[in-house]
């Protein structure tokens, strides 16, 4: 965290000068782990919103203090406190008043790692022994108010898919409280978009299919992604894909052992983005071709029109490459690419020069795409 206490120390910063300010949250968990640090959070004690507006501070919390920097664009929060007021992500009163201590914001934060603060002179403020988590390799829950907010069930399976290489664990107290929040529907009251949020940061991360391994460990998975969803079928979805590859591609593999409807289902419920979506059906029909190969050209051209090969070829080549990286069934993928480069060497404007138009235009095309499939593919017919 090299430059951090410049902010703060001998007046370097100007705009923060004479405020109470610690450094929170996740850079000093990183920095304690030894991990890069690139986003630093602060907060703020003592200090009121008018202060922090005559500082020259932006204003961006819809739903309590917080402001950006007017240099370094970095968040500074007001110390504050909450308390629930109904279900789940957004049901909480906060109180964000000059009176509210760093301990006081600091045990309303979800885990004890995360509810570490670093003053000025580099001293840790630690109320919860997060510190000690931390080498313990650790996720422990601050309080039993853990339990007011559901989005901390996903966000605890998003953390244990980050940190997988360090192989934390999460204690035992605070996975009883898992199991409760699920069993008392909480999982219910979680807005789709904040799901699909802590998914997709979850597919980015190093080891995605400890996200779910967590959400069925608890009960949640079935709640959020659909009695259909296992394990199981995700790790073996995942299994053969590097590890450098797109969240979309990742969410596709997912769901390539699955059903179209379910496909569609999932994606509709979380709102999830058109182009996920879209892959993971592309796959998965793909994935079907593969499990039952067309003895004729028109069974090759029917998978081609289904995954809209000719204005989608980008999305039809990266699910063959998907598929490509299972090395034993490389040669079958192959036929896929060579089918797909075979229709579409067909040149739809030879046909309109030849006078072919309408209908008959449809019918020449597609013949003569089934002529060079089987031409490639050395088929009958």
């Amino acid at each position: 965290m090299s430059g951090w206490q410049d902010k703060v120390i001998g007046g370097a910063d100007e705009v923060v000068a004479g405020l109470d300010v610690y450094l929170v949250g996740g850079a000093v968990r990183d920095a304690l782990l030894g991990r890069p640090v690139f986003d630093q959070d602060w907060v703020v004690v003592g200090a009121t919103v008018d202060e922090m507006l005559s500082r020259g501070f932006r204003p961006v919390g819809r739903d309590f203090p917080v402001f950006l920097h007017p240099v370094s664009h970095e968040e500074y929060a007001l110390a504050r406190t909450e308390r629930k007021t109904g279900h789940g992500y957004g049901g909480f009163t906060v109180n964000a008043s000059p009176e509210v201590t760093l301990e006081e914001d600091l045990s309303r934060r979800d885990l004890t790692v995360n509810a570490i603060a670093r003053a000025p002179d580099g001293t840790l403020v630690d109320p919860f022994s997060g510190v000690q988590d931390c080498h313990h390799r650790r996720f422990r829950h601050v309080s039993d108010a853990f339990v007011e907010d559901p989005l901390r069930v996903v966000r605890l399976a998003r953390f244990m898919a980050r940190y997988a290489p360090f192989s934390f664990e999460i204690d035992e107290s605070t996975r009883q409280l898992l199991l409760q929040m699920v069993r008392d529907g909480e999982m219910g009251h979680l807005v789709a978009e904040r799901v699909w949020q802590e998914t997709e940061k979850a597919l980015g991360e190093v080891a995605p299919v400890v996200f779910f391994e967590v959400l069925a460990d608890c009960g949640a998975l079935a709640p959020l992604f659909g009695e259909t969803a296992t394990t199981s079928r995700f790790d073996k979805g995942l299994a053969v894909l590097p590890s450098h590859v797109l969240e979309e591609e990742r969410w596709a593999a997912l769901w390539q052992f699955h059903a179209e409807d379910e496909i569609v289902a999932i994606s509709q419920r979380l709102k999830v983005p058109k182009r996920f979506m879209q892959l993971s059906l592309v796959l998965a029909r793909t994935r079907r071709v593969m499990a039952s190969w067309p003895t004729s050209t028109s069974g090759w051209l029917d998978w081609l029109n289904g995954i809209d090969a000719w204005r989608k070829e980008e999305r039809a080549r990266q699910a063959i490459a998907m598929l490509e990286c299972e090395v034993s069934r490389s040669a079958d993928v192959a036929m896929l690419g060579e089918a797909l480069e075979a229709a579409r060497s067909v040149s739809p404007q030879a046909l309109v020069q030849q006078g072919f138009k309408g209908p008959a235009m449809g019918e020449a095309l597609a013949q003569a795409r089934a002529e060079a499939i089987r031409a490639r593919l050395g088929l009958s017919s």
